[in-house]
């Protein structure tokens, strides 16, 4: 997930339950020679129990500051992904040739993201607001993916910083010019509860008194909805470049906070990066 406004790095990390994700229809391939020759350099030993082939993502963002403003900032971003997972005796999910074959299956995926720190130091109109320290939200989601589609819906607990729940629901259209490209377009809506939207878009009596700022409840529910593009250029088998730009629009608690009036209800969040495909098995 990824919530507007965010540093989020590892929008979608897929390693938390690999078994669960073979949940699919059909049952374990059955490989009737020693190894199988993927699309790229790698092979797929069928004798081995576990098979997960993965790209990692390492770039740069620009993104608003903190959730609800209108300064930009650069941070690095990150991100795991996988597209072909193998537990014998549950199936596997995904297809083993990679760049060629598209996933097509139901499954879960794990979602993990990282929230910086929020200081009143660093932004002259936070002042008088309590400092939120970092944050780590961790959780599952549930993916459906065809080759020219894919839905998915995340929900994540803050298990280090906030103690909130949030959630995403994205879908995707895909298309694939050629064997080189990648093109992804779809809607996002972003969730949170109580105790998220109150930590990043509420203002207690002690704060107003100290910022002259209203005093403000901040509800949950429906936080945000927008879009996201990507682009993605594979150079051979193993490393390509991603670039993805999405567009947010506060809503609801968020859009009404006196924090995102100081600043903008529309947050945008442009990255690029370097990918890197590999592959585990044993």
């Amino acid at each position: 997930m990824k919530l507007p406004g965010y540093m989020h790095i590892a929008a979608l990390v897929a390693l938390l339950l690999p078994a669960a994700a073979m949940a699919q229809d059909g049952a374990e391939e059955t490989v009737p020679v020693e190894t199988v020759q993927t699309d790229g350099p790698f092979q797929i030993d069928p004798s081995k129990r576990f098979v997960l082939r993965y790209d990692i993502r390492a770039g740069v963002q620009a993104r608003p500051a903190y959730f609800g403003s209108d300064e930009m900032v650069a941070s690095p971003d990150f991100a795991l992904h996988f597209d072909y997972a193998r537990l014998k005796g549950f199936g596997d999910y995904g297809t083993p040739d990679g760049a060629t074959g598209r996933p097509r299956a139901i499954g879960l995926r794990g979602s993990l993201r990282f929230i910086g720190e929020r200081s009143s130091d660093d932004h002259d109109e936070l002042k008088g607001l309590e400092d939120i320290d970092p944050a780590l939200e961790l959780g599952l989601g549930v993916i459906y993916r065809q080759k020219n589609f894919e839905a998915y819906g995340d929900v994540r607990y803050g298990a280090i910083g906030h103690n909130g729940f949030v959630g995403e629901l994205g879908a995707d259209a895909i298309v694939f010019p050629n064997d080189r490209w990648e093109l992804r377009l779809g809607p996002r809506m972003v969730f949170g509860d109580d105790t998220f939207t109150d930590t990043y878009f509420g203002i207690d009596d002690s704060e107003s008194s100290e910022s002259g700022l209203d005093a403000y409840d901040a509800d949950g529910g429906l936080l945000g909805a927008g879009l996201e593009a990507t682009a993605r250029y594979r150079f051979n088998d193993l490393w390509g470049v991603e670039a993805g730009i999405r567009a947010d629009r506060l809503l609801n608690s968020a859009a009404d906070s006196p924090i995102t009036e100081m600043g903008s209800e529309d947050q945008v969040r442009v990255r690029i990066g370097i990918t890197r495909e590999l592959i585990l098995q044993f």
